[in-house]
């Protein structure tokens, strides 16, 4: 029998409760078809990370799905700020001792069920709290193991969509095998992970695939560009090809979640040396560094 789900605090419609207690309607296009965006936003010590970056991208998903944005910015800032004091009291701390992940969810709404877009629903909401697990420092030492595949999603991976079968089917394949993640390539080209993006070092060059419709473009690509530039260390974005990402120098991951971390394990094979590489060390120092700035 499967364990009671926690009394982790949630926002749903307006109401602070749990996600033992929230409940919404068997026929909300969310649940019926997966028709809806989500954010993850993480906060240090209390305080949200890169928020505005996370709503601008947001607004971008739910413009492309045609959904209206049923809070302001300053009304998402509010119910982040509540789910952070939520979860710290639940965890018996101070806001400023926790470090969390606020997930946040725009679904159309309810309706009869039918593919064509129903007008004038109000969009469901939901938000929920939870911790923010940070990679050990042997962790970070050992690097993670990926394995590689075709990427069979859909070609709007630029929306981040609730339809999430394809990735949650691509990151069971490394799973399988007792990897950390998949690496996908869509006719031999570089395209993400199952819940990363990808950066691949080459003589001391950060490269990383372009901004389209292939790409979620995650809140860490404006990142790293920014921490590359203050650090010296070149960068690109442009198509990468399947044999230079196999032949690199340095692999790195990049999520809310995971941060950076290196990738160390490629198809049962050593990236580099098979060791973190000095280029993801330095990436690791900036980001610790803009977490506290």
């Amino acid at each position: 029998m499967s364990e009671p789900l926690p009394a982790l605090p949630c926002y749903l419609n307006g109401e602070i409760s749990t996600v033992r207690d929230a409940k919404v309607s068997v026929l909300d296009r969310g649940f019926i078809f997966g028709d809806g965006v989500y954010e993850v936003v993480p906060a240090y010590e209390g305080r949200p990370f890169r928020f505005d970056e996370h709503m601008a991208r947001l607004d971008r998903s739910l413009g492309e799905m045609r959904i209206r944005n049923p809070l302001d910015r300053a009304g998402w800032r509010k119910v982040v700020e509540q789910l952070i004091a939520a979860y710290a009291q639940y965890a018996g701390k101070k806001p400023a001792e926790t470090n969390q992940l606020v997930y946040l969810q725009v679904t159309r709404g309810v309706a009869m069920r039918d593919h064509v877009m129903p007008p004038d629903i109000e969009p469901t909401v939901f938000a929920m709290a939870n911790r923010l697990y940070i990679y050990t420092p042997e962790e970070r030492a050992r690097g993670v193991s990926c394995v590689t595949a075709d990427d069979f999603r859909w070609k709007k991976a630029h929306i981040k969509s609730l339809s999430l079968a394809g990735a949650v089917l691509s990151r069971q394949m490394s799973a399988d095998v007792g990897g950390n993640e998949t690496i996908m390539f869509r006719d031999g080209w570089l395209s993400e992970a199952a819940a990363s993006n990808v950066w691949l070092v080459q003589g001391g060059k950060v490269l990383g695939p372009p901004k389209d419709n292939l790409v979620l473009e995650g809140i860490r690509y404006g990142l790293i560009e920014e921490i590359c530039r203050k650090a010296g260390i070149p960068f690109e974005l442009r198509p990468v090809s399947r044999e230079e990402v196999l032949a690199a120098d340095e692999i790195i991951l990049s999520s809310a979640t995971k941060e950076v971390v290196p990738c160390t394990v490629l198809d049962g094979q050593p990236v580099g040396n098979g060791r973190p590489g000095p280029i993801y060390e330095r990436l690791f120092s900036g980001y610790q560094q803009a977490k506290h700035s």
